[in-house]
């Protein structure tokens, strides 16, 4: 039986990803038992409803926000600013950062054009941004609250520093870099046009980076206002962020392409 009778090219190497991903995920520990099944969901949406660049893309945030989350790990837990579970993330974790896209796809697939492929991009582009600024900034000494400058303990929500910025402007150029490389090949022939990303590369590079690091003050503000007194969660913070970052694109769409 060819699988090419059943499926097209796309959806094959779809599938694909998300095995890999989850075999990864459970061979280096990146993931529990609840996290495997939602990055299964959250896989599945993104890449078949979206198109597996998207995943791709997802994969690279994984990779990179894990690697962040077990750097001086020690160091962290002696602060008891490090990721429970020994850095091992769950399926809140998993939502958290992979909600926001999920539902870009879910768009996606019932509409079409070429925003939802941009918006998608800057999704992963905050929640990268903001897993390198937390994770590696949070060892910084010289943070300060976001909201009025004053100096606050490292680790601190809604705090910044001078690592912290240069971290988290990294984590957008790094999916800013992997989008503009998967753009020649995200177009599927039916919901995903991308031709205006295609002819704008380097503007679409600028305005990933841009929207990534802003997206990260975005969390920090509401880290600040809303989950230091208790009216929301780190989870609903990250997800709350990673979708401004698919709102910053659909804004930008229209004024700046």
């Amino acid at each position: 039986m060819d699988p090419t009778d059943y499926l097209t090219q796309d959806q094959i190497i779809s599938l694909a990803l998300v095995a890999f991903l989850l075999m990864a995920s459970g061979i280096r520990r990146i993931l529990d038992a609840s996290g495997l099944f939602a990055a299964m969901a959250v896989g599945l949406v993104v890449s078949l409803m979206g198109h597996w660049t998207w995943l791709a893309i997802m994969v690279v945030f994984l990779v990179f926000g894990s690697f962040a989350t077990r750097w001086k790990f020690e160091e962290k837990r002696a602060l008891s600013i490090h990721e429970g579970n020994e850095g091992v993330r769950g399926w809140k974790n998993v939502l958290a950062n992979g909600a926001a896209p999920s539902i870009v796809a879910i768009l996606s697939w019932l509409g079409d054009g070429d925003w939802y492929f941009l918006g998608m991009a800057c999704c992963a582009s905050v929640a990268l941004s903001d897993t390198l600024a937390s994770e590696i900034g949070s060892l910084d000494p010289r943070t300060r609250s976001i909201i009025n400058l004053e100096a606050v303990p490292p680790g601190t929500n809604g705090g910044m520093s001078p690592t912290g910025t240069f971290a988290a402007l990294s984590g957008s150029l790094i999916i800013a870099i992997v989008t503009a490389l998967m753009i020649p090949y995200s177009h599927d022939g039916f919901h995903h046009e991308t031709t205006l990303l295609v002819n704008d590369r380097g503007l679409a590079f600028v305005l990933i980076t841009f929207v990534g690091w802003m997206g990260c003050q975005v969390d920090s503000v509401l880290g600040a206002l809303l989950e230091n007194k208790g009216y929301i969660g780190k989870h609903s913070v990250n997800f709350l962020a990673t979708l401004s970052g698919a709102m910053m694109a659909f804004i930008a769409r229209d004024m700046v392409f």
